[in-house]
């Protein structure tokens, strides 16, 4: 009786396709995590796919070589870091080399919320014009670093700049090394933009950055001789919160001019995808 109910159950288990013949069936991939500098995972579902010898290849546009991640009974699950955001094609091809499925995704464009005294200002990051400048301005949002830094130097109609000075304009030490400046990468320092502040070596950013309160041509990129000032973004949300910062009133500190007469502050920066 149970080696009949074994030969039952063995012949069930063929019939719905676990364990039986025939090459890996793709019905959908699935992402999760996707997001640009983040490792994403991929879920393979189908038939035919958790074997030794499925032969299943799949290739992973803008990310860095998959990984298998997991592997169970119809599903197959990849990882790998996204290197870019925009489209992001995904491509499974047999032991042949046939391609048997493909699907795109869409990364998108990083954002990060930088909550001050006076609101709120979304900014969203262009890592494909300026992937230094973005990767080194994440990381020090991830750390936390902006958050408790002061808009240090504010001049009407021109910039608001900060990320470098806590109250009383006492100076955060830098984490990471001085990055190579991105100026000549086709954005320019329009309104509302953001980029790199730097001092007279062009390679020398760090964690500060500044938003244009006016459009700035004469901040952009002239020649080798004139490299001007990276800009790596721009302000998606509360552009009037840039404006009412730009208009506060400022006085000098220390020797150190266009210093707010009242601390505004960022309270956090944080990233929102």
């Amino acid at each position: 009786m149970k080696h009949a109910l074994a030969l039952l159950c063995l012949a069930l288990l063929t019939a719905c396709g676990s364990g039986g013949g025939g090459g890996p069936v793709i019905a959908d991939i699935q992402a999760r995590n996707l997001y640009y500098g983040v490792q994403a995972e991929f879920i393979v579902s189908g038939s035919n796919l958790a074997t030794l010898d499925n032969g299943i290849v799949p290739t992973i546009a803008n990310c860095t070589p998959p990984t298998p991640a997991s592997m169970v009974l119809g599903q197959l699950v990849f990882a790998c870091s996204v290197t870019a955001a925009g489209e992001l094609g995904v491509q499974i091809r047999d032991k042949s080399g046939a391609l048997i499925f493909a699907k795109t995704f869409t990364v998108p464009a990083p954002q990060v919320s930088l909550d001050t005294t006076m609101g709120t200002m979304v900014v969203e990051l262009n890592p494909g014009a300026a992937p230094i400048s973005v990767n080194n301005f994440l990381n020090y949002v991830q750390l936390g670093y902006y958050s408790n830094t002061l808009f240090h130097r504010v001049v009407a109609a021109f910039v608001i700049q900060g990320g470098g000075f806590t109250a009383g304009l006492v100076a955060r030490p830098q984490v990471f090394a001085p990055i190579a400046l991105e100026s000549n990468n086709g954005l320019t320092n329009k309104r509302g933009s953001i980029a790199m502040a730097r001092t007279a070596d062009a390679n020398s950013a760090t964690s500060q950055f500044y938003f244009n309160l006016v459009d700035n041509p004469a901040l952009d990129y002239q020649d080798a001789a004139n490299p001007g000032y990276a800009v790596f973004g721009k302000i998606v949300q509360g552009l009037e919160v840039m404006d009412a910062i730009g208009a506060v009133a400022t006085t000098t500190v220390n020797g150190i001019a266009d210093v707010p007469l009242t601390d505004v502050l960022v309270n956090s920066a944080v990233r929102k995808q």
